[in-house]
């Protein structure tokens, strides 16, 4: 027997497949846009920004880095087709709550010295200060010469206590 979350993807699939309609959709997204938001469960970026299937890529990591991102980035508009970014941080975001230190602290005690090893120069992106985090991505992103100037990049916040965005830049 499969495991419980299995067993809910598998009976929730079917559910969701038996309704499906709109497998005709085009590969690039039909807005030309993409959202570059966090990981944390406590955002559905299709509702809270009212991004329709097929409409725009939607980018995931643990705080909405735009560096751990860039290969994604790149492949939206560069292969598909996207001319906006909208990066959205959060609140009470867990990259807010530790350090590199703490994070490679973690992993050493927590996997042992062979995994501390192999990620000794990985840069877990925490960041201490929200509204610069945001304003820190999108001028990476508007410096970097793999993103083109004529594409929009905005910065916005989204409040997870209220589901409400505010936009930073």
């Amino acid at each position: 027997m499969a495991p419980s979350i299995q067993k809910n993807l598998v009976e929730k699939n079917a559910e969701y497949a038996s309704k499906f309609t709109k497998g005709d959709l085009a590969l690039p997204p039909a807005k030309h846009y993409l959202v570059l938001t966090c990981m944390d469960a406590r955002i559905d970026p299709a509702a809270a920004f009212g991004i329709d299937l097929g409409d725009a890529h939607v980018i995931r990591n643990a705080g909405a880095s735009a560096r751990d991102a860039q290969r994604s980035i790149i492949i939206s508009e560069q292969l598909l087709g996207t001319k906006e970014i909208i990066l959205i941080k959060h609140t009470g975001c867990g990259m807010l709550t530790f350090s590199n230190e703490d994070a490679h602290n973690l992993v050493k005690k927590n996997l042992g010295p062979s995994a501390a090893a192999e990620i000794a120069t990985l840069d877990f992106l925490p960041f201490s200060n929200l509204e610069d985090a945001v304003r820190e991505d999108v001028e990476y992103l508007k410096r970097s010469a793999t993103v083109p100037d004529d594409v929009t990049i905005s910065g916005w916040i989204y409040e997870v206590e209220t589901g409400k965005v505010r936009q930073v830049v």
